[in-house]
C-alpha cells in the first residue's frame, strides 16, 4: 500500500470521527429542543428550510439532492430520539406509498400499513397515527379521486407534499417470462404500462389487484406469474426483474401529501390546496378565479370532482403558489370566500424539498 494511500486512509478516519462528533452534538441540541418546545416535535417548514439552506451552501462534489437525502435521515434520527414519528401509509409493505412515506420521514420514522386510503385517514384522526401519506395525483393517469373525496370529507390538515418518480418493474420468480401465464398488477400500474405491455406481453392474461406490493407477494407464491411492481417489493419478495423502468412515460411521477391534525407555518417556498364550489349562475367560475389573478396568486392546478350533493354539481380543487398566511394569498382567498358557495382550505405546506 503507498504511502499516499494510506494518509487519505487516515484522514478519512480522523474526518470520520469528527463528523460522528458534530453529529453527537447536534443530536444533544435537538433534544436540548424538544425540552423546549413540550411538543409536536416535527415542523415541517422548518425541515424544508434546513434542506434547502444545505443544498444552497453545498460546495460539492456531492450533488445537492444527495446531501438533502443525508440530512433528511439526520434530522429523522435527531427526531426519533424524542418520539419516532407513527406515519400510516396505504400497504402492505413494498409500497410507493410506503417509499414516499421514507423519502419524505426517513429511516427512523415508525411506518404503519393500512389496507386503504380511507384506514390511512382513520388512523391519523384517531390518533393511532401522527401522520399519513396519501396519493392525489399522478402525472400520466391523473387525479386520485378517493383521495381527493376524503380530503374533502376530513377535518385533517395537508401539511406536507412528495413527489416519487415511479419506476415500474417486471417481476417474477422465474429467471424468464416464458413460462408466465398471468399478471399480477395494480390497475393505475397496468395503465401506465399498457402500451410497453401490448408490445411485449399481449398474450398474458392481466390481474388486477389491491396494490403493487400484493401482486409481488402473489407473484412470488406463484411460479407461472410475474408482477408489476418496485424496486422495494421486488427485494421484499425475493423476485427477480425481468424488465426495468416498462412504464411507457420516463417522467412518471406520482405526488403525495402528507396529512396531520395541522399544517405548517411559512417556509418561504409554499404551496396552499383549497377546494371550493361556484354559485350556480352565470359567470360564476370567471368570479372564483378573478381574485386569485388579481391580487397575484399563481394557481397551479384545477382539478373538478362530481360533488356529493346533487347531480351534475362539481367541486374544484385548486393549488396555488403561497401560504394563506402571505399577505396577497390572504387578501385573494377572504376575496373567493366572499364569492364562492362553498370554500376549504385542505392546508398551506413547504413545496417538496426533494
Amino acid at each position: 500500500m503507498s504511502d499516499e494511500l494510506q494518509n487519505l486512509r487516515n484522514d478519512i478516519d480522523r474526518l470520520d470521527e469528527e463528523i460522528l462528533a458534530r453529529l453527537a452534538e447536534r443530536a444533544r441540541s435537538a433534544q436540548r429542543i424538544g425540552v423546549i418546545k413540550q411538543g409536536n416535535l416535527y415542523r415541517p417548514e422548518r425541515e424544508a428550510q434546513v434542506l434547502r439552506r444545505l443544498a444552497a451552501v453545498n460546495p460539492g462534489p456531492l450533488p445537492g439532492q444527495a446531501v438533502q437525502r443525508i440530512f433528511r435521515e439526520i434530522m429523522s434520527a435527531c427526531l426519533a430520539l424524542e418520539h419516532p414519528t407513527k406515519v400510516a401509509y396505504l400497504g402492505p409493505a413494498g409500497t410507493f406509498s410506503e417509499s414516499a412515506a421514507r423519502k419524505h420521514f426517513g429511516g427512523a420514522a415508525a411506518l404503519m400499513p393500512t389496507a386503504a386510503i380511507d384506514d390511512v385517514f382513520r388512523a391519523v384522526e384517531a390518533g393511532n397515527a401522527d401522520y399519513g401519506v396519501v396519493p392525489v395525483e399522478n402525472s400520466t393517469e391523473g387525479a386520485v379521486g378517493g383521495a381527493l373525496d376524503l380530503l374533502l370529507a376530513n377535518p385533517l390538515k395537508i401539511c406536507g407534499e412528495v413527489n416519487l418518480r415511479i419506476h415500474q418493474h417486471l417481476l417474477s420468480k422465474a429467471e424468464g417470462i416464458g413460462a408466465a401465464k398471468r399478471l399480477y398488477s395494480h390497475a393505475q400500474s397496468l395503465a401506465q404500462c399498457h402500451e410497453w405491455l401490448n408490445r411485449n406481453l399481449a398474450h398474458l392474461s392481466r390481474v388486477p389487484v389491491a396494490s403493487n406490493a400484493e401482486a409481488a407477494r402473489m407473484a412470488s407464491e406463484d411460479p407461472e406469474s410475474c408482477a408489476i411492481a418496485g424496486e422495494a417489493a421486488a427485494e421484499l419478495y425475493g423476485l427477480n426483474v425481468l424488465a426495468a423502468n416498462i412504464e411507457d412515460d420516463p417522467n412518471n411521477t406520482t405526488r403525495f401529501v402528507v396529512i396531520g391534525d395541522h399544517d405548517a407555518g411559512p417556509s418561504g417556498q409554499d404551496k396552499t390546496s383549497l377546494v371550493c364550489s361556484a354559485l350556480n349562475r352565470p359567470g360564476a367560475m370567471h368570479a372564483l378565479l378573478e381574485p386569485l389573478a388579481r391580487h397575484g396568486v399563481d394557481m397551479t392546478k384545477l382539478q373538478s370532482r362530481p360533488a356529493r350533493g346533487g347531480l351534475w354539481e362539481y367541486v374544484f380543487y385548486v393549488d396555488i403558489d403561497g401560504h394563506r398566511e402571505d399577505a396577497h394569498v390572504a387578501a385573494a382567498l377572504q376575496e373567493l370566500n366572499e364569492r364562492a358557495a362553498f370554500v376549504k382550505v385542505l392546508g398551506s405546506y413547504p413545496v417538496a424539498a426533494i
